[in-house]
This record gives C-alpha cells, structure tokens and sequence, in this order.
C-alpha cells in the first residue's frame, strides 16, 4: 500500500498587497512626465491601469511593470 501525505487545508490562498500603491504623481515622476500626461493616459485609457480607492486614483505597482512591459513588447 502507498504512503500518501496530503496537505493540511490552509484556508483560502493570501494575496500579498504591495507595500504601497503608487499615486498619479507617482507615475509621472516615474516617467518623468507631466501629472496632466498621466491624467490624458487616464481619460484615454492608453496609460498603466488605475483603480479608484474612494475619490483617491491609485496604481497597483504590478499593474504598472505590466503595462511597461506590454509598451516594451509593442514598440519592437
């Protein structure tokens, strides 16, 4: 007969949080670009994807090292 080990039930999978989220001023310092171009990227929906916490716009820091390397992908 087999020896079978299972795995004790954890509960649901943690999804780790950033440390932070990044602010639109962020993203322009980031890319060294006006906070208006980061706000035209917005309305245009061509700029990283944001989400809305309250009135406040924020940047998931993975959402945005996506979106770099979409831009990187599409430019070669």
């Amino acid at each position: 007969m087999a020896n079978h080990r299972t795995q004790p039930d954890t509960g649901p999978a943690v999804v780790s949080l950033p440390a932070r989220f990044l602010t639109p001023e962020d993203i322009a310092s980031l890319f060294g670009v006006p906070l208006e171009t980061v706000y035209q990227w917005r309305r245009k929906r061509t700029g990283p994807p944001a989400f809305r916490a309250g009135r406040h716009l924020r940047y998931h820091p993975d959402a945005v090292a996506q979106w770099v390397t979409d831009q990187t992908h599409q430019a070669a």
